[in-house]
């Protein structure tokens, strides 16, 4: 693949989540690979999405942990609350054999955002594959 489609690739995957934000007011959103190094990001002004996909290493370094432990199957989604009523998401997935997470910052936690995150995923799936 050449710079130019990799840089292509990478602005329409951060259009995806621009959009989402967009759709359901998030705060910011990444895509990271599994070790929470990231690929995308939209977010809002104010906002830091390096410092999020480091959250995300974390988190998703606790659910394999997890998992292992206590022999639990792979997780759909990991959620966090704060005092303030925010959520942090975060959906791993596979795309073309290639293990991700969508992370979202969610405002308020009687937010609905599944389906969003489900759309953007499928979304993402298919700009892996060109």
């Amino acid at each position: 693949m050449n710079n130019k489609a990799t840089a292509t690739g990478s602005v329409e995957l951060s259009n995806i989540l621009a959009r989402m934000n967009e759709d359901g007011q998030f705060l910011i959103s990444v895509l990271t690979d599994r070790n929470g190094f990231p690929i995308a990001a939209a977010a809002a002004s104010g906002e830091d999405p390096n410092l999020q996909s480091a959250v995300v290493a974390l988190v998703q370094k606790t659910a394999a942990q997890v998992q292992q432990q206590l022999q639990m199957a792979p997780t759909d989604e990991i959620s966090i609350f704060d005092a303030q009523g925010r959520r942090l998401v975060c959906r791993p997935f596979t795309a073309n054999e290639h293990q991700l997470i969508l992370a979202a910052l969610i405002p308020d936690r009687h937010q609905s955002y599944r389906r969003l995150t489900n759309t953007a995923i499928r979304a993402i799936r298919r700009q892996w594959k060109l």
